[in-house]
């Protein structure tokens, strides 16, 4: 409900809660955090957002660390091109 169905930052609460999201989706946002800082954000929470780490165990929260990263890596793959024309 925040951070988008894809992960784009434009959830339903973005505008009502006055948010400012990242897009999950460009891995250069993701580059500066360790998966043990994003677990921790998840668990406990950030700023506006209530950490889910009261609502799910450990591995879940291991199962989103690893959701999000997926994010960036769909549709950011380069499609293959032939070095030369076939004929």
């Amino acid at each position: 409900m925040c951070h988008g169905a894809t992960g784009d930052g434009k959830g339903d609460m973005v505008e009502s809660m006055k948010l400012t999201m990242k897009d999950w989706r460009d891995p250069t946002t993701l580059s500066g955090i360790s998966d043990g800082e994003m677990f921790e954000i998840i668990a406990k929470g950030k700023g506006k957002m209530t950490g889910e780490g009261d609502r799910l165990p450990p591995d879940k929260v291991w199962g989103m660390v690893n959701y999000v990263r997926s994010l960036a890596k769909k549709g950011n793959a380069s499609p293959t091109v032939d070095a030369a024309p076939k004929q």
